[in-house]
């Protein structure tokens, strides 16, 4: 049977040669015809079955009929004028009331020609064989291009993504800025070929957004804006508003406070009241924008507004903060009030075990520490901080003395869920009158907390013992010390503190293990593992010591102490070059400390690079003009480099220094006689010897000045040089020294300020080579020069004061500011 076209609609014929009876086709008929008498055709149940027979004779007769069954003569559409049934239902394909009716099959399904003659029955035609492979898709189809296209536009998005959260930001962008440009080519090949309505507007959003985004995350905000604005304002793009609070950050670090506060609250409008939490935190970023601004009665009204709302840590403690800088006593407690009061919503009850069934006790042991325990853990950790940092800054102004704040903050916190939270303000009390040198009455609350339970009753302890090791009092520090350890074996403070005690008393190995012990509870006591690199310095273990502070450096990558240690360690290894470079590092963090200039001065004098030396030694100077030892290597260097003049100046200073030394006006009055201008010699020789009267060197050089001059005070003062002469004689031979010569015992009565004289190579032939350029300054015949062999000691003074030669106080802050508190305390600073 052939397919019909739209015009040529196959209809039935009806007939009218007995009312009520309407036929289709033969092989309708011939079904009709072999039903039973209950089945028979519509319109001809009830009929005799001969009248049936005899119509059934007419059709095959009827040869207007059987032509219009064999051909298409049946097919034609129909007239204008339809032919209803005689039942009145319209024929296939007749229009009535506007309605065309359905058209029918003309032969049943699955019945062929071929079936009637006898072949196999096969309605599915599988004896016509396996059908013909599918077509190939054209790779160079423009469908297939964009499809690749659009594919490889997802991938780079999801390489920037990863890239960024890897911390490559760089790549991140360029991997950005790649999906942008095959985007807009996609784009374009897409028009071409289908219509605008079908762009992917999602992956143009996911690109655009992702080069935003990393645009800001690489600090290029002008770029970013501009990639922000054009998502804002495509119509296309449903909720792009929202990305006005992205454009309100980045104008936040540009410190436009103005156009931030505008953007975050054209993003507050965009936003459905129904998403609550996201408006609230809308709301935060505007407050903190009023306080950078210095708005703090606009922040006032929106913290008041988000606790009214839903109350939060952050809110509550930076309105806290803002009723702070406003200095409203009161309104300052009701802010801590609230923070107080907001909940935490954290269930301890379900971490323990009510019952002895081992499936509850196992799944409680499995919870214990899920991310969800940790996340509760930080999230009251942050609340803690929050409510003690709080009181510290409110405690000192809400009541008329401090004592009487911080009673206040107690009892508030005592109430509350934080009853833990009260000994630990107790603790910052005492810490408090430690920094107003009222050492009696933190003493007097460190010791009541004695009485509290173990963990405070540890933490009391630790401070005590930090303070009595502070006034060096070892044996009440130690004594503390074992309190501290036997309430808490596990505080590693407590433990640092017993090390500490017993490291003054010299005994470095168990001090090492009290060390070692604090590091085994806890690997981040970095004054632990400091103090146990000192330890193995003075056990002269050098290669332990240098792993400790390694180590201690790659947790405190500026710490100028540990810098400091790892250059001396070199140093006491005999690795000079190794020394310079540490101290460089030191030197970059703090390049004002005078004392690591001078060791940096030392360290290229003594590897013979007197440029370096003099550049380092002449910084020392201008940050601290009055150390000797710097003075005196200036003041040779000029002498060695014979510019008179300068080295003056470098010897008066140290003549105001140290006035009661001879030596330094001796040294000036000489420079003044070798730079020609010997009257101001002459004059600086007398006023010397008015100083000095029984100077034997001072006498000796006015003697010969004047007799050089021809003056008439030479006999005078060769008078007086000769009867110092020989009371000199006298006294030795009254003390029966050994000594040879007089400018040995001179030394020795007249001595500078000496230190340890065992210090270092490096320091001793320091001392010996700049005695030796004094000595040779007037001439080595001369006789002032053969007594000045006393030297100043060039021991070298740690920069960092005497904390760097002690172990340091682990009392959770450290000792060299005050603070003796058990646990670190967040600085008074805004969240982020």
């Amino acid at each position: 049977m052939r397919t019909q076209s739209s015009q040529d609609k196959p209809e039935f014929v009806s007939f009218n040669t007995v009312p009520g009876t309407s036929l289709g086709t033969c092989g309708q008929a011939r079904r009709h015809s072999t039903a039973s008498g209950s089945r028979g055709p519509r319109g001809l149940r009830g009929q005799p079955r001969n009248l049936l027979q005899r119509r059934l004779r007419e059709l095959e007769n009827d040869a207007a009929f059987q032509q219009a069954v064999r051909t298409s003569h049946g097919r034609r559409p129909p007239s204008k004028t339809s032919l209803a049934s005689s039942i009145g239902r319209p024929m296939t394909g007749a229009i009535q009331d506007g309605v065309t009716r359905p058209m029918t099959a003309v032969r049943a399904a699955g019945f062929t020609k071929a079936a009637l003659r006898g072949s196999a029955f096969d309605p599915l035609g599988q004896s016509r064989g396996p059908a013909p492979p599918l077509e190939a898709k054209k790779k160079d189809s423009p469908e297939e291009k964009i499809k690749q296209l659009e594919k490889e536009v997802n991938e780079l998005v999801e390489e920037s993504c990863i890239a960024s959260s890897c911390g490559d930001l760089k790549l991140a962008l360029e991997k950005a800025k790649d999906a942008g440009r095959k985007e807009r080519v996609l784009v374009r090949q897409r028009e071409q070929v289908t219509t605008p309505e079908n762009i992917n507007l999602d992956l143009t959003y996911s690109v655009l957004f992702n080069l935003a985004s990393q645009y800001s995350v690489n600090e290029m905000y002008a770029e970013a804006l501009n990639t922000y604005q054009v998502i804002v304002k495509n119509k296309m793009f449903s909720n792009a508003g929202i990305l006005k609070m992205n454009m309100g950050n980045i104008y936040l670090k540009q410190r436009n406070y103005s156009k931030a506060i505008k953007f975050y609250r054209m993003a507050l409008d965009q936003v459905p009241s129904v998403n609550k939490q996201m408006r609230i935190k809308i709301m935060q970023n505007i407050g903190v924008t009023f306080i950078q601004a210095g708005q703090y009665s606009d922040a006032i009204n929106s913290y008041e507004h988000i606790m009214s709302m839903a109350p939060n840590l952050k809110a509550g403690y930076n309105l806290t903060i803002c009723y702070f800088a406003v200095g409203d006593r009161e309104k300052m407690k009701k802010a801590f009030q609230k923070l107080i009061a907001v909940p935490l919503e954290i269930d301890e009850d379900k971490y323990i075990s009510p019952s002895d069934d081992p499936h509850t006790n196992l799944v409680t042991e499995a919870i214990k520490n899920d991310h969800l325990r940790q996340m509760e853990r930080e999230r009251k950790a942050m609340a803690e901080k929050y409510i003690m940092t709080s009181a510290k800054l409110i405690a000192p102004v809400i009541e008329t003395s401090f004592a009487a704040g911080y009673d206040w903050c107690v009892e508030v916190v005592k109430a509350s869920q934080y009853v833990e939270l009260a000994n630990d303000l107790e603790i910052n009390k005492a810490v408090t009158y430690l920094r107003q040198k009222d050492y009696n009455q933190a003493v007097e609350i460190l010791k009541m907390l004695e009485k509290k339970d173990s963990r405070v009753k540890s933490a009391a302890a630790t401070n005590l013992s930090a303070l009595y090791y502070m006034g060096k009092d070892f044996a009440q520090a130690s004594s503390y010390a074992d309190i501290a350890v036997n309430s808490d074996r596990y505080n590693p403070a407590a433990l640092t503190n017993k090390g500490n005690t017993v490291f003054a008393n010299g005994d470095y190995e168990k001090a090492a293990e009290f060390y070692k012990e604090a590091l085994r509870n806890d690997s981040s006591c970095t004054e632990a593992l400091y103090n146990i690199g000192l330890t193995y310095e003075k056990l002269n273990r050098l290669d332990e010591a240098l792993d400790c502070f390694l180590k201690l450096h790659a947790i405190l990558r500026n710490s100028a102490e540990v810098l400091y240690q790892i250059a001396n360690i070199y140093e006491l290894m005999e690795n000079p070059s190794q020394a310079i470079e540490w101290l460089m590092q030191v030197v970059s963090v703090v390049p004002t400390d005078p004392q690591v200039l001078s060791k940096l001065g030392e360290l290229y004098d003594h590897e013979g690079d007197k440029s370096q030396a003099f550049q380092y030694y002449y910084e020392s100077y201008r940050y601290f003009p009055c150390n000797i030892e710097v003075i005196e290597w200036l003041g040779a260097y000029y002498i060695d480099t014979q510019f008179w003049e300068k080295a003056i100046q470098y010897f008066e200073r140290a003549s105001l220094i140290q006035p009661t030394q001879v030596k330094w006006q001796l040294m000036v009055a000489s420079c003044f006689r070798r730079s020609g201008n010997y009257q101001k010699a002459l004059d600086t020789y007398k006023d010397t010897h008015r100083k000095f009267p029984e100077n034997v060197e001072c006498l000796r050089f006015l003697v010969r000045l004047c007799t050089d001059l021809g003056l008439k005070d030479a006999q005078e003062y060769a008078r007086k040089l000769k009867r110092l002469e020989k009371m000199k004689e006298i006294r030795e031979q009254r003390i029966k020294s050994g000594r040879d010569g007089s400018g040995g015992s001179r030394g020795k009565r007249e001595g500078s300020a000496s230190g340890d004289s065992g210090q270092n190579y490096s320091a001793s032939s320091k001392g010996e080579r700049l005695s030796a350029r004094l000595r040779a300054l007037p001439g080595t015949n001369e006789p002032y020069e053969s007594s000045s062999n006393k030297e100043i000691d060039a021991s070298y003074v740690d920069p960092l004061g005497p904390q760097i030669e002690r172990p340091k106080t682990a009392a959770k802050k450290r000792i060299d500011e005050d603070d003796f508190a058990d646990e670190e305390l967040g600085d008074d600073l805004l969240p982020e």
